[in-house]
């Protein structure tokens, strides 16, 4: 089973442009399966705004053949080193919600799990454009209701552009995730966009990950320990 890691980071402008224009590939750093290199976007945020797209600050979700791979690309790569001066969370992959074909060997389900344990959810959509104005008016929404969640210590959504869009939060437990998403709580925005999107589909490519955080590492905007409960 592959290895993931989900990384934020401030670069310097001048390493920000050549990541963006060079990202990390499977061909030049060794271990590595793939790599969605994004910019930080605050959930909720206006459409046009700076808050919306923020180049520097950026999102990386890895696969890697194993956590060496990782801990040899932080330590030996220049855009590596770059990474490991901000934050980041190493994953152990648990369940698959639909398909995007850069994850393809992942399987449906690789693992059990506790409804009080912690857990990391991640996104990831390749867009159809002409479905931006309907996405923006269902997705905005839900970015909301997950930002304002209180059972959420981590919320955040990224881009790059023109059509991969990404999300990624952190739940203090799987059981009040679940409530979100099935609308337990009784606020339905979540299920109300996810059966929009199931009645004309606003993506070529969706797909749901869950992930059990095994450690987190540096610091991101001033906080640490950003994962409840790790290691307990």
């Amino acid at each position: 089973m592959p290895f993931h890691s989900f990384h934020l980071a401030e670069l310097p402008a001048g390493v920000a442009a050549r990541a963006w224009l060079r990202p990390p590939t499977p061909e030049r750093v060794p271990g590595l399966r793939h790599a969605e290199w994004l910019a930080g976007m605050r959930l909720g945020a206006p459409v046009v705004s700076l808050d919306r797209l923020q180049v520097r600050r950026v999102a990386v979700f890895a696969e890697w053949e194993d956590e060496a791979a990782l801990e040899a690309f932080l330590a030996d790569d220049p855009i590596g080193r770059a990474l490991a001066t901000g934050w980041h969370v190493r994953l152990e992959f648990l369940r698959r919600w639909g398909h995007v074909a850069a994850y393809d060997g992942l399987p449906d389900r690789a693992g059990e799990w506790d409804a009080e344990e912690p857990v990391v959810a991640v996104t990831l959509a390749r867009m159809r454009l002409g479905e931006v104005p309907r996405f923006l008016s269902w997705g905005k929404p839900v970015e909301r209701q997950v930002r304002d969640d209180p059972a959420t210590t981590l919320s955040l959504a990224a881009f790059r552009p023109p059509r991969t869009i990404a999300t990624f939060s952190i739940w203090r437990t799987v059981r009040v995730m679940e409530a979100m998403v099935l609308g337990r709580a009784g606020d339905r925005r979540h299920v109300d966009a996810m059966r929009e999107r199931a009645r004309r589909d606003f993506h070529h490519e969706f797909a749901t990950y869950r992930f059990r955080p095994l450690s987190e590492h540096g610091s991101w905007q001033g906080r640490t320990a950003i994962v409840p409960r790790l290691g307990v």
